[in-house]
């Protein structure tokens, strides 16, 4: 009370209270009073002393500005500052909640621009302590908006993407302009490093089922990281494969009614399933991969393929997953048909892909999605998420949780163990197995050739 009462005597009568709250206050004339020279450090309230800045290099100084990795504090875990900050675009998806969370298990300050309403990413506030998580509003078509998003930031994350075209967004606007843009941005704010996801199967012209130029969505993938290289040279890629885990689009995919032609028990596939070959991916892998090519400046510049450690048959796949579901021949009726006879996906997804709403919740009904999905997994022997030191996930030990949701009769029990449905082991091909199809489709395109057909398998 003392001090106090000692700060306002030697107060003009003039001044307001606002300025009587700063650390120096001017008056007129040449005498200037500060509440540290009428106040003792031991006289001094505890709020104050304790809103003090205790990091050494942070000046009061305008003109001594400290940079970020000057201001790294701490152990280097959720409660420290690792000195780098992070704009993660496309962080509400499976993939950007994976990625958010570990910046913010390192102490990485970390920007989420967001478009739409904010609580879609809400909820990424807490990946982070107090203070290292920000939202920043932003359009795909908005320089300045995307330009607020990175101004501070030395690692941009694109995980933008979108599955099925809209009005407002086509593939050409989500793969290729939009990322030319965001590299160019983040070229000339000085950003260090810039990550951008495309896809496994991306090709200037990919290969074709049903449709006559093939997947758009694969060919804009491929333009999208030649513009982006472009823009920014030290740029590194991924490539994943179909990913599975929490809120994926594989294993809800196939669980869709329509993907079964609303109610049917059998699941079309590309002839029966026997000659594609997919190599699934754990989401926490691709995540695992892009965190090592932050830690690694080797990576800038490279591009690599995600993809799992084992391949399989598409048939073999999907059997073992309905089995994992309990949805098997006898208790089910499940089987797998040709979907180049049982046409009621076809059907169902040129009419579906057409309605504004919904396409989210039932996981992409569109040609292009059900064109792309019956496509073998190629690699071109690009770098691996395993060069960047990443442990695989299997199938086998992942995907059944991730399955377990889509269970057929979860509230059903068994009273015995011999009333469980068999689980078969489910085995990946073999790289000879996988030649002898390749072979097969080979002399059939061309056979097809001879009478002026072209077909990618």
């Amino acid at each position: 009370m003392a001090c106090a009462v000692g700060i306002l005597t030697k107060l003009s009568p003039g001044l307001s209270g606002a300025a009587a709250t700063s650390a120096s206050t001017k008056v007129t004339g040449s005498r200037c009073f500060s509440i540290s020279n009428a106040c003792s450090e031991e006289e001094r309230p505890r709020s104050d002393i304790g809103r003090r800045p205790k990091m050494a290099g942070v000046s009061g100084d305008a003109s001594s500005t400290p940079t970020l990795t000057a201001m790294k504090r701490g152990p280097g875990y959720r409660s420290s500052f690792s000195g780098t900050v992070a704009t993660v675009f496309g962080a509400s998806g499976a993939v950007g909640r994976g990625i958010c969370n570990r910046l913010g298990k390192s102490g990485t300050q970390f920007i989420v621009p967001y478009r739409g309403d904010h609580y879609d990413v809400l909820r990424l506030k807490v990946c982070g302590d107090l203070g290292q998580v920000l939202f920043s509003p932003y359009h795909l078509k908005d320089e300045d908006s995307c330009r607020k998003a990175m101004q501070h930031s030395d690692v941009v994350i694109n995980l933008t993407g979108r599955e099925w075209e809209t009005s407002n967004f086509k593939f050409e606007d989500v793969n290729i302009h939009g990322p030319k843009m965001l590299a160019r941005l983040a070229r000339e704010s000085g950003v260090k490093d810039f990550i951008h996801i495309s896809a496994l199967n991306a090709r200037e012209t990919p290969k074709r089922l049903f449709m006559p130029k093939g997947s758009n969505f694969l060919r804009t993938k491929w333009l999208g990281e030649k513009a982006v290289l472009e823009e920014f040279p030290d740029a590194t890629i991924f490539r994943p494969a179909d990913m599975y885990g929490t809120g994926d689009y594989f294993t809800t995919y196939y669980n869709k009614l329509w993907r079964s032609g609303f109610g049917g028990t059998k699941m079309p596939l590309w002839k029966k399933g026997n000659y594609t070959v997919k190599a699934p991916l754990h989401i926490s892998n691709l995540v695992d991969g892009i965190m090592a090519a932050l830690d690694n400046p080797a990576a800038k510049g490279v591009t690599f393929e995600a993809y799992g450690p084992e391949r399989f048959l598409m048939a073999d796949l999907m059997d073992w997953m309905h089995e994992v579901m309990h949805k098997t021949p006898e208790d089910f009726n499940y089987a797998r048909s040709d979907l180049r006879f049982d046409i009621k996906p076809l059907i169902a997804c040129a009419i579906l892909q057409n309605m504004p709403l919904g396409l989210r919740n039932m996981r992409c009904p569109t040609l292009d999605k059900l064109e792309r999905t019956q496509l073998t997994d190629e690699v071109l022997g690009l770098p691996t998420l395993e060069d960047l030191g990443v442990k695989l996930n299997k199938v086998k030990n992942e995907m059944p949780w991730v399955l377990d949701p889509h269970r057929a009769f979860r509230y059903h029990t068994y009273f015995s163990l011999a009333d469980k449905p068999v689980i078969h082991p489910l085995h990946p091909i073999s790289g000879f197995e996988e030649r002898a199809l390749q072979h097969e489709l080979d002399k059939g395109s061309k056979l097809l050739a001879m009478f002026g057909l072209n077909y990618g398998n």
